[in-house]
């Protein structure tokens, strides 16, 4: 089963609930401090462009990166509306490429831990590291295991609406640490009160912060902070989510 296909049709309706504003503020704060106000940003696991069209209306020009073409087929239509100058690429993010350096790379709403190898993740850090500028910064956010193991592992959710209902149901592997959602939607077909079912799959990986913080070293970013997030504050064992800031450190500037 394939991940972001059906669920692409209404991801929007059922993300709702994200503040994406507020995380964008966040995230824009974290760029500002380190000066970067303007100028050229790549989001890997752009989506549905939501947090790109934010940061596009903050001043900064845009590249969007996703390897789901429906979910950028609804990241193109915002495009249209907004009348934003982004450009999307149809890329995996473990392979990705661009034609130029950018100031910052950023990477949000978990997007890395559906990366689900270590070489994998390094492979991803090796190129941010790549098509940085020199002192360019990669900011990210992750899942914790704490996440996985204790809030989401073996539950179900369920939403019921008017344009379409989901059953999500989670199952957390210890070991592997690997979380898989099995997702149910129930769309409507037709004018006749009808819906269609569809299922995929998803499955994240859980990262110890030790882990990535290891991969980033190895892939030649320094590591300048580890918050928990949208905080400014050490993560703590019961933190959920986390933010990752890294720097280019290797590259001479002109």
């Amino acid at each position: 089963m394939a991940s972001y296909e059906s669920f692409a049709q209404v991801y929007d309706m059922f993300m709702d609930n994200i503040p994406y504003e507020e995380w964008e503020e966040y995230l824009s704060g974290l760029l500002y401090e380190r000066e970067i106000r303007d100028g050229l940003l790549l989001e890997l696991g752009c989506g549905t462009g939501t947090m790109t069209e934010l940061l596009a209306a903050h001043g900064y020009d845009m590249i969007g990166v996703d390897n789901s073409p429906e979910m950028l087929e609804f990241a193109m239509e915002k495009r249209v509306e907004s009348g934003h100058d982004i450009l999307y690429l149809l890329q995996d993010m473990r392979e990705f490429e661009l034609y130029g350096t950018v100031r910052a790379v950023v990477c949000v709403c978990d997007s890395l831990n559906y990366i689900l190898e270590e070489e994998e993740l390094l492979e991803i850090f090796r190129l941010v590291n790549n098509y940085l500028d020199p002192g360019g910064y990669f900011i990210f956010d992750l899942n914790t295991v704490y996440k996985y193991r204790e809030i989401m592992g073996e539950t179900t959710i369920a939403e019921n609406r008017d344009e379409g209902s989901f059953i999500w149901e989670n199952y957390y592997d210890e070991t592997e640490m690997l979380n898989s959602y099995e997702l149910t939607l129930f769309l409507p077909e037709g004018g006749d009160g009808l819906f269609r079912r569809y299922e995929e799959e998803h499955i994240q990986r859980a990262y110890p912060i030790e882990t990535v913080l290891a991969l980033l070293a190895q892939a030649g970013l320094q590591t300048e902070a580890v918050y928990d997030a949208f905080t400014k504050e050490a993560p703590r064992e019961d933190s959920e989510r986390i933010y990752v800031i890294a720097r280019e450190c290797m590259k001479r500037s002109l």
